[in-house]
């Protein structure tokens, strides 16, 4: 597949030629912002990364063979480089422009939705998936667990929770080569901040919640509340596709509410536990490991049973019957769709096993937030004590750690504090400044908390220690195949670990049948 540079560079808002004249033959047979894959004919695209520049690799970029650079900044191009240069104000938002023309613009052949939000992204993005799909409309999705177009599969990366400006456009006109009709972007606020789904002209945008995450790299809550909200801008700005109505779904119940009210779109739905949302819900309980509510919708009522558990899954469930509705999807449909999703890999996922009357879930919450929605959730169906594995990440949303250790000290029974991808901290400081929560709620160390910087140790800790009633909730690496050490990924498996546990634990208790609880 080739495309004419002439023809790539009118996607682009502005640009100037520099150097060498374009003709209008020079073909471009990919595009790349990285020169270990770039090959002859590509055009390579310089960005300024948080770790790397770009445009330190323009020769090596022509050595290679590329057809011609794209920059941003005019006084690091090196002399003597004859292929033509085009200069533009945003490397990385051009990037997404051009790749959204080289794939010939998918998403204007597909309805694109679009969820964002500090938590619970993946959960409704899944969860309106499913629906879409198992009522008749072939949806495609993208998320930080992988992206699934018809029936593949493909991993989406590490520690990534948007992919790349490049990937999603081809995972979009993979979408398009499929058949599918809708498309299901979990957007994060770094895809937002570094333009990755700047061309995904969105027709319906969902906010799940804001809380305090990511500041490490947006430095202010108000900054990621003005990223996330780039999500609605969007929307409002990209061009109307037709018979396809621009949809607005936000949070009633969130702080942040009012803000997203503002932006344009052709119809406006809330959702929400309070009465006064367009979708909410009452009567919730838990009966067993099934979660049952009735949902209220602006035409009728109806009975949910769904396999996700916890209030936080009834705001989730709430977003997708939102949207959902706003497709003319029948109530029938939706509750047959909720009831049939046995699970999502790494959100309250229950592990089955059979070594005793405990249970075991492995579960992505890695803010204060989602520790505690995590921890209340299991609540209501543990008959014993609650037993938290959690860490928290190196380089990341310090100022969150000792709120993680209090809401562990203020909710679970026994803790484990360990490793979460240090990186180039020390995992023992992470894991000091997490206990101090702990200790400030009263919490003793070696009694009821434990400071286990080898995450693997803490999991079989947790498992050995459990009793009959109780449950082990793992959070924090779930889906994640890696975690970093320094600057190296090391193979991680939060599954492999668990399962090695519990086979200690049956060998624990053939060798000392004891040990067994009756």
């Amino acid at each position: 597949m080739t495309l004419k540079l002439q023809k790539l560079l009118e996607s682009l808002e502005d640009y100037t030629i520099l150097g060498k004249s374009i003709q209008q033959d020079i073909d471009i047979s990919a595009i790349s912002f990285d020169t270990r894959t770039l090959q002859k004919g590509n055009l390579f695209v310089a960005i300024k990364g948080m770790d790397a520049d770009g445009h330190k690799y323009i020769q090596k970029a022509t050595e290679k063979g590329a057809s011609a650079i794209l920059i941003e900044d005019v006084t690091k191009v090196p002399e003597n480089i004859v292929v033509p240069f085009i200069k533009v104000l945003n490397s990385r938002k051009a990037l997404a422009q051009l790749a959204a023309a080289f794939y010939d613009f998918p998403a204007r052949m597909l309805k694109v939705i679009g969820v964002t939000g500090t938590d619970g992204k993946t959960t409704t993005s899944t969860i309106i998936h499913h629906i879409l799909n198992e009522a008749g409309h072939k949806t495609g999705l993208i998320t930080s667990i992988n992206a699934i177009i018809g029936d593949e599969v493909f991993e989406t990366g590490f520690h990534t929770t948007t992919p790349d400006a490049l990937s999603v456009q081809k995972y979009l006109a993979q979408m398009v080569v499929a058949g599918s009709e809708y498309a299901v972007i979990e957007t994060s606020s770094h895809g937002l901040a570094q333009y990755r789904v700047e061309a995904c002209e969105y027709d319906i945008a969902v906010l799940t919640n804001i809380t305090s995450e990511h500041l490490d790299y947006h430095k202010t809550r108000e900054e990621y509340v003005t990223t996330k909200a780039h999500l609605f801008e969007l929307l409002s700005s990209s061009s109307k596709k037709e018979n396809v109505l621009k949809i607005s779904v936000l949070n009633y119940d969130d702080p942040s509410y009012g803000k997203f009210t503002n932006y344009d779109a052709d119809r406006h739905f809330s959702f929400g536990l309070s009465n006064k949302a367009d979708f909410c819900a009452d009567d919730i309980s838990v009966d067993g490991t099934l979660m049952q509510f009735t949902a209220h919708t602006p035409k009728e009522q109806f009975k949910i049973v769904s396999h996700l558990l916890g209030e936080y899954n009834v705001y989730n469930i709430l977003a997708a019957i939102a949207v959902a509705y706003s497709q003319k999807i029948s109530k029938e449909k939706i509750i047959k769709a909720i009831g049939s999703l046995k699970n999502i890999k790494g959100r309250m996922e229950l592990v089955p096993h059979e070594q005793g009357n405990f249970n075991i879930i492995i579960d992505f919450a890695h803010t204060a937030n989602a520790l505690k929605q995590a921890i209340r959730s299991v609540r209501a169906f543990t008959k014993n004590e609650i037993h938290v594995v959690f860490g928290s990440a190196g380089l990341r949303d310090i100022q969150k750690r000792k709120d993680m250790g209090v809401v562990a000290g203020k909710l679970a029974d026994k803790i484990y504090i360990t490793a979460e991808d240090p990186r180039t901290e020390s995992a023992e400081a992470i894991i000091d400044e997490i206990a101090a929560g702990c200790l400030q709620e009263g919490r003793e160390e070696g009694i009821d908390f434990y400071k286990i910087p080898d995450r693997e140790e803490a999991i079989e800790k947790a498992i050995l220690s459990a009793q009959d009633g109780d449950t082990v909730i793992t959070c924090g690496k779930a889906h994640e195949t890696t975690m970093c050490y320094g600057t190296q990924e090391q193979p991680w498996s939060e599954y492999e670990v668990v399962q090695n546990a519990l086979t200690k634990r049956a060998l624990m208790l053939t060798e000392n049948p004891a040990n067994k609880k009756e």
